[in-house]
């Protein structure tokens, strides 16, 4: 059977299915669940997988809300397709996470409906805690990407490019611990955490005036002390980091990290510095397969928005980034709301689940379907995208990407 053949097929499996694929995308909207917690859409998304006739194994490469379903032909080439279902504190789905998750679906139990003829093998995963904490870089560590020839997803946007821009991230908290006082009677005897965290937070802003155009720092205050007639014994921030690759995001930190010493060095207090667990990556773009996903999106509609043409500075973070470093891997973006609607808002929320939205499921399920159905058809391809990912580095995430003592934040990063 031609790939042509198989498209057309599969197209049809995913037509035939879309009721169930919208009914589990409006279900993850409107049972938002945080990193890590995703137990509810978790639950909803595994048991499709198993009323499609599959075997899937929930709490999957070291994730309780993680999951994998494997089937095709053994010693096949092997494509892994992606899905994501956590929200947003406060702002729910606002970034369309119910549609990510339900593509994915959408594209795996397609190319399962092709059964016998299904030329290669799919390793379907569902992948927690992408807003914070790396879900992918844990699974990653626990073995989710071996003999996998190429990863996808496609992930909510309002417009559809081919990839999605990407910085290098990490987060960090810092915790300053001094000695409280009467401000007024006896300030001698304090140590004030708070002028740690003014003083860092000062460091910070000069080193942002001698930092790449591709680098980024940003953060907050979150704990200032209780009462301004006593020393704050107790202050905290927490900042972003990003930078335009791995190799630069390791020296970045290292500058952040003496500006959070130097405030506690100046002030006498002490500094609890906690690093992340996991840091998001820069993306690699398999571009063969990248055009070949976009070709397919083009036969469903879609139009695209070149890369090229995005304003300046338009990039974001994602742990798929840490994926791309392993295998060869897409990340395109597909509309589901207007052009100036954009993802991390309340009004992109009411988009995920719209009439658009429902379409970003269908389009997005058959385009990552039709995609896989070339690179297991076409050998080409395959030489070609293994070419280019050798070519960019590609291979094992570098030294210092995954921390076993770091900390796992709420949220915050992501593809923001």
């Amino acid at each position: 059977m031609n790939a042509q053949t198989l498209k057309r097929d599969v197209s049809a499996a995913i037509d035939a299915m879309a009721p169930t694929l919208i009914a589990v995308s409006h279900f993850i909207h409107d049972n938002p669940e945080l990193n890590f917690k995703e137990f509810k859409s978790s639950a909803r998304l595994q048991q499709a997988v198993r009323d499609a006739g599959l075997t899937v194994t929930g709490g999957a490469y070291g994730c309780e809300t993680g999951y994998e379903s494997e089937f095709g032909k053994a010693g096949a080439p092997v494509v892994a397709i992606l899905s994501e279902y956590d929200a947003l504190p406060g702002i729910g789905h606002a970034c369309g996470h119910n549609v990510i998750g339900s593509a994915g679906l959408g594209a795996a139990l397609g190319l399962a409906k092709l059964g016998a003829a299904l030329p290669g093998r799919v390793r379907y995963l569902g992948t927690p805690a992408e807003e914070g904490g790396g879900g992918k870089e844990v699974m990653a560590q626990h073995g989710a990407f071996k003999g996998v020839d190429a990863a996808m997803m496609v992930h909510s946007s309002g417009f559809d490019i081919e990839t999605m821009p990407c910085l290098a991230l990490t987060q960090v908290d810092v915790i300053y611990h001094g000695q409280s006082a009467h401000a007024s009677a006896m300030p001698h005897r304090g140590l004030n955490a708070l002028d740690a965290v003014v003083l860092a937070y000062q460091g910070i802003a000069a080193l942002r005036q001698h930092i790449r155009p591709t680098e980024r720092i940003h953060g907050i205050i979150t704990d200032g002390g209780q009462a301004a007639n006593i020393v704050p014994e107790r202050a905290a921030a927490h900042f972003l980091v990003r930078a335009e690759n791995a190799k630069d995001l390791a020296k970045l930190k290292q500058r952040v990290h003496g500006c959070l010493e130097a405030g506690a060095l100046a002030t006498g207090v002490r500094a609890e510095i906690n690093w992340a667990k996991a840091d998001y990556l820069d993306l690699k773009t398999a571009w063969p397969l990248a055009k070949s996903y976009r070709a397919n999106a083009e036969t469903l509609g879609r139009e695209f928005v070149d890369v090229e043409k995005l304003p300046a500075g338009t990039a974001g973070s994602t742990d798929m980034g840490n994926v791309s470093y392993r295998v060869p891997s897409i990340h395109p973006m597909i509309a589901i709301a207007p052009m100036n609607v954009v993802i991390h808002n309340p009004e992109f929320t009411r988009w995920a689940k719209s009439d658009r939205g429902d379409k970003g499921v269908i389009d997005g399920a058959k385009a990552m379907a039709m995609t896989a159905i070339d690179f297991f058809c076409d050998a080409d391809l395959r030489k070609r995208t293994a070419e280019g990912f050798a070519e960019s580095g590609g291979g094992e995430a570098p030294n210092g990407t995954f921390r076993t003592d770091g900390k796992v934040f709420a949220a915050g990063c992501g593809c923001c």
